[in-house]
């Protein structure tokens, strides 16, 4: 390993005392998002959910799902029975038009797709319940009462903040007048990935996104949510969405932070928002690592100090492109040199490709390190002696080693008497919205 290289990156390298602040930190900020006289001004919003039980395998019946939450859109019919479900979903495209449109637009194309699909499968006739798997920011006001509270991920449609998006949907279907349906619950897709393992393992109980981007919901005591103001439905929980991709919005994390981060920060469409989630999600993975070659390129530490146009574009260096140069065996570099040809970089050394490497280490380890210290805040605030975490996410679900890196690292942080498993999840947000509704309809 090239020692200036490793000098230069040892900034993404974080300690468990660096991680453990993080938790000291993240913890206060959950604690002010739950509280009724600090939520206002709370970065980490903790949203109450309204979804105060858990599947228990007696949810019976036909359910339709929507799943909203980033480019793909899509429309599932789901039958649940004993122990068995079956499901069949159709995935549609979001254009770019109508992600940057109005929301009378984006709401108009959503119950258009749903009624196409719901005349394929012949069901256009009934009138099912229905889940809303919406994994923007929302402010919940009961189970099917949802007010955008920004959007994130690329989307910018204008009229929806602040809107009950519940309603947007229901005016879109009514315009239509040809299909009918009964909304019975709106989610984020972490709430969903918690339901839909809780479905399988009752011991879930921290639902997990790392993907396009990274949130966490899971299992509060009511007393401690104090801005639950629903019946209780006898089990005395409601599920809390935490919306930590916020995180250090207000500097908590800068002392954390790199050059590389703030540079993401400055060129996103959400400057100053969501920073947490820039420091770890798959929309920013890639083009950290390519800023941190950039770098290293000019300065002559990599490729002879010849770059390439592609290398120092924007957005070139994929996301994916991370994955694919780790899931080679040390000493192996065919995924590594055939990536780097594809960015125009013909010149490579093997020690190029060992200090790509480890460039990608560094980002993508860093990634898991801090959600591993976020799993940990929510284990040790829970104190539940055994708790499963529901994960979803092409990150988790794609990178090689981030699931390995988190068992470990958690490991470290968690206190020593919490029994914890990582679990991947199902189409959370897609079975999960069905298990919502059918767990609302049980009641």
């Amino acid at each position: 390993m090239d020692p200036q290289i490793q000098d230069r990156c040892k900034e993404l390298i974080l300690g468990d005392d660096q991680l453990k602040e993080v938790m000291k930190r993240l913890t206060d900020d959950i604690n002010k998002g739950l509280g009724k006289k600090t939520h206002a001004d709370a970065i980490v919003k903790c949203f109450v959910t309204y979804v105060q039980d858990l599947p228990n395998g007696t949810e019976k019946g036909k359910f339709l799902a929507l799943d909203l939450g980033g480019t793909n859109f899509r429309v599932l019919l789901i039958e649940l029975g004993d122990n068995h479900f079956e499901m069949k979903s159709k995935i549609f495209a979001i254009p770019q038009h109508i992600m940057l449109g109005s929301g009378e637009q984006l709401f108009d194309h959503i119950a258009d797709c749903l009624a196409k699909f719901m005349k394929e499968e012949k069901v256009q006739k009934e009138k099912l319940p229905l889940g809303f798997t919406f994994s923007f920011p929302l402010q919940q006001l009961g189970l099917t009462r949802g007010m955008l509270e920004r959007w994130t991920k690329g989307f910018n449609c204008s009229g929806v903040i602040g809107q009950d998006v519940v309603q947007l949907l229901k005016d879109a279907i009514a315009r239509r007048g040809d299909i009918q349906i009964t909304v019975c619950a709106i989610l984020n897709d972490t709430t969903g990935t918690l339901m839909s393992c809780a479905w399988k393992n009752h011991d879930c109980k921290i639902g997990l996104i790392v993907g396009t981007g990274t949130n966490a919901c899971y299992v509060e005591k009511q007393k401690n949510a104090e801005l639950f103001d629903g019946q209780d439905n006898g089990s005395g929980k409601v599920l809390i969405n935490t919306e930590w991709g916020a995180f250090g919005d207000d500097g908590q994390l800068d002392f954390v932070r790199t050059e590389y981060d703030r540079d993401i920060d400055e060129h996103s469409i959400n400057p100053g928002k969501q920073l947490h989630e820039k420091m770890i999600s798959g929309m920013y993975m890639g083009e950290l690592a390519r800023l941190v070659l950039q770098k290293l390129t000019k300065e002559g530490l990599l490729f002879n100090g010849k770059g390439s146009d592609p290398l120092f574009t924007r957005q070139r260096f994929y996301t994916k492109y991370v994955s694919e140069i780790e899931n080679e065996p040390h000493g192996t570099y065919n995924n590594c040199r055939q990536i780097l040809e594809e960015l125009g970089i013909k010149h490579a050394s093997e020690q190029d490709c060992v200090n790509v490497r480890y460039v990608c280490e560094c980002v993508s380890r860093r990634a898991a390190h801090l959600v591993s210290a976020g799993i940990a805040c929510l284990l040790n605030k829970m104190d539940d002696p055994t708790v499963t975490v529901g994960i979803d996410g092409s990150v988790y679900r794609y990178h090689p080693h981030f699931h390995n890196l988190m068992v470990a690292k958690i490991s470290n942080l968690v206190n020593k008497h919490i029994k914890f498993n990582l679990m991947l999840s199902d189409d959370g947000s897609g079975r999960g919205a069905a298990l919502v509704a059918a767990v609302a309809s049980r009641k």
